[in-house]
C-alpha cells in the first residue's frame, strides 16, 4: 500500500505557481503596542583596570653625542661641540634671525656668505637637504 501512495503522489499534477501581482501600497496602520521588556538582573560592574604609569622616555645616546663642528659651520653655530639635534636647531635660529628662508617657497633656504660655505657653494638649498650638508661638517 505504501507503494501505491507514492505512485499516486508522483502521478498527481503539480500545482501551478501563480505570479503575484504588484501590490498597491497599503494604508499605514498604527503599530501594535509591544509588551514592556522584562528587566534583567543587575550586572556587576567590571573591575576597573589600573593604568600603568608611563616611564619617562629615555633619549637615544647617539643623538646626544657631542660633535665638533668644522670651522665653516663653527662660524655659524659656534665652535663648541654640540649634538646633531642642537646643531640643526642653531642653524634654524640663524636662518630665521637673518631672514634667509625664501619668501615664496618656505622650504628653500637662501644662503648668505657663511652658509654658502656650509652648503657646498650652493646659493639655495632645500630644508630637507640641509641635514645632508650639515653631516659633512660635523665629526
Amino acid at each position: 500500500m505504501a507503494k501505491a501512495k507514492k505512485a499516486a503522489k508522483k502521478a498527481a499534477p503539480k500545482k501551478a505557481v501563480k505570479k503575484a501581482a504588484p501590490k498597491k501600497a497599503a494604508p499605514k496602520k498604527a503599530a501594535p503596542k509591544k509588551a514592556a521588556p522584562k528587566k534583567a538582573a543587575p550586572k556587576k560592574a567590571a573591575p576597573k583596570k589600573v593604568a600603568k604609569k608611563k616611564s619617562a622616555r629615555k633619549p637615544n645616546a647617539a643623538f646626544m653625542k657631542a660633535l665638533t663642528p668644522s670651522a665653516a659651520l663653527g662660524a655659524v653655530i659656534g665652535t663648541k661641540g654640540v649634538p646633531r639635534t642642537e646643531a640643526v636647531k642653531k642653524i634654524w635660529d640663524y636662518i630665521k634671525k637673518n631672514k634667509l628662508q625664501d619668501a615664496k617657497n618656505k622650504r628653500m633656504i637662501n644662503a648668505d656668505d657663511k652658509l654658502k660655505v656650509v652648503f657646498g657653494g650652493k646659493g639655495q638649498v632645500s630644508m630637507f637637504d640641509m641635514a645632508k650638508h650639515l653631516a659633512k661638517h660635523l665629526s
